[in-house]
């Protein structure tokens, strides 16, 4: 079992900072990419930043210069650094992992989510 867990989400008014933190726990062989998506209401969900395990970064044109996605490779976590926070970045924001099991001997690789942490900017 594999597991994402999520914090730091909330509300922020515009112009404000928030950092999430998501941290991957259960029977983990190798993480490899890991990224933050967001989902505004009515609308797909959409990449916002992703980072290799090597520290390799891509970001949305939307967030960049604004939002600063980084890891720590020892406790499985990934972070967003979040600044000035505009009404638009409101949205469940999720974070991925791709994910590298070992399990009798057999690699398994796939996709983990987790189960999201609403970023509300508004004043």
């Amino acid at each position: 079992q594999v597991q994402l867990v999520e914090s730091g989400g909330g509300l922020v008014q515009p112009g404000g900072s928030l950092r999430l933190s998501c941290a991957a726990s259960g029977s983990i062989f190798r993480i490899n990419d890991m990224g933050w998506y967001r989902q505004a209401p009515g609308k797909q969900r959409d990449l916002v930043a992703t980072i290799t395990s090597g520290g390799t970064t891509n970001y949305a044109d939307s967030v960049k210069g604004r939002f600063t996605i980084s890891r720590d490779n020892a406790k499985n976590t990934v972070y967003l650094q979040m600044n000035s926070l505009k009404p638009e970045d409101t949205a469940v924001y999720y974070c991925k992992a791709v994910v590298t099991t070992l399990r009798l001997g057999t690699f398994t690789s796939f996709d983990k989510w987790g189960q999201g942490t609403l970023v509300t900017v508004s004043s």
